[in-house]
């Protein structure tokens, strides 16, 4: 997967791994001043599935065979479950660790979700509006957050865009100890050095004290060490894109529309996991019984 992950690159795919790498850091820099940086911001996002389409096949071995749908079902399913998991602890190391950067994004919550809860059936004069112009103002309002949470996921074609630069970079310069096959160390350098790029790029829009920053730093780029990791383990950058995005909405409605949001398709995704894992089991048990009745075939001649 490696060797895969670093072959050459044409000048055109160069050109756009950059502008979804440095470009997006630098947009995200200026998005605490330009409301046009933020709006460009979302359109390279946007650009990027074009790209991650270009470049998930290298995850992939051609030894692999290809995944049957149940299959991917359970990879989806079991690296939602892990990044559940992980984040719970990640979270829990940074409200006792971090108290300045907890006590400021709890108060970020609970800020947002107050911006969010006014009542859109009444103007600001208290007179009622137009039940059309109430419907569309709710789904303006859901439909934002829904957006920015889906573009969210895809960050992860940033992520598998700078690994495969820094990749290419090791490969130039240790080309001696790339030849004798000890890569995995490579690997492991660009996985941490795109997470902490990743808990980097989550202070860049805002100004913030150094004490809320470190513990933002620090707490971000544990969650994408774990995004990281479920995108070597899966090879599947889709897989790793959709638990992201998923991950981000659920989220965001618990903050204001469904306690407990994330806590909930955690549980439900458990439970279709389970449901699927004893499928294969079963399955796997029918073809293990049925292949040891059987008599060996007889070859004619």
């Amino acid at each position: 997967m490696i060797s895969n992950l670093a072959k050459p690159l044409s000048k055109k795919l160069l050109f756009a791994m950059l502008i979804v790498t440095i470009g997006v850091e630098v947009l995200l820099y200026l998005s605490r001043y330009s409301y046009m940086a933020s709006s460009l911001y979302d359109g390279v996002m946007v650009g990027s599935f074009f790209i991650g389409w270009k470049l998930y096949r290298r995850l992939a071995s051609p030894a692999d065979p290809p995944k049957r749908p149940r299959q991917m079902m359970m990879q989806f399913t079991g690296a939602f479950l892990v990044f559940f998991l992980g984040s719970t602890v990640i979270n829990i190391y940074s409200t006792n660790t971090f108290q300045a950067f907890s006590d400021d994004y709890d108060q970020y919550v609970q800020d947002y979700a107050e911006t969010q809860s006014f009542d859109v059936n009444e103007d600001e004069e208290g007179a009622p509006i137009d039940p059309v112009w109430s419907f569309f103002d709710k789904v303006d309002t859901i439909g934002a957050d829904l957006y920015a949470d889906t573009l969210a996921g895809l960050e992860e074609v940033w992520r598998l865009s700078y690994m495969i630069l820094f990749l290419i970079v090791f490969k130039k310069l240790f080309p001696k100890r790339w030849v004798s096959g000890r890569r995995d160390l490579f690997l492991m350098l660009s996985l941490f050095l795109t997470s902490i790029l990743f808990g980097v790029d989550h202070t860049l829009d805002t100004e913030q004290p150094w004490s809320i920053r470190i513990g933002a730093i620090v707490t971000f780029a544990n969650m994408g060490l774990l995004f990281g990791l479920i995108l070597l383990w899966t090879r599947n950058l889709w897989v790793t894109v959709l638990v992201h995005s998923i991950y981000d909405i659920t989220a965001t409605l618990s903050w204001y529309y469904i306690d407990y949001a994330v806590e909930y398709c955690a549980l439900g995704l458990f439970i279709v996991h389970m449901i699927l894992l004893s499928i294969e089991k079963l399955k796997h048990s029918r073809l293990k019984k049925k292949m040891g009745t059987n008599e060996p075939l007889e070859i004619s001649n």
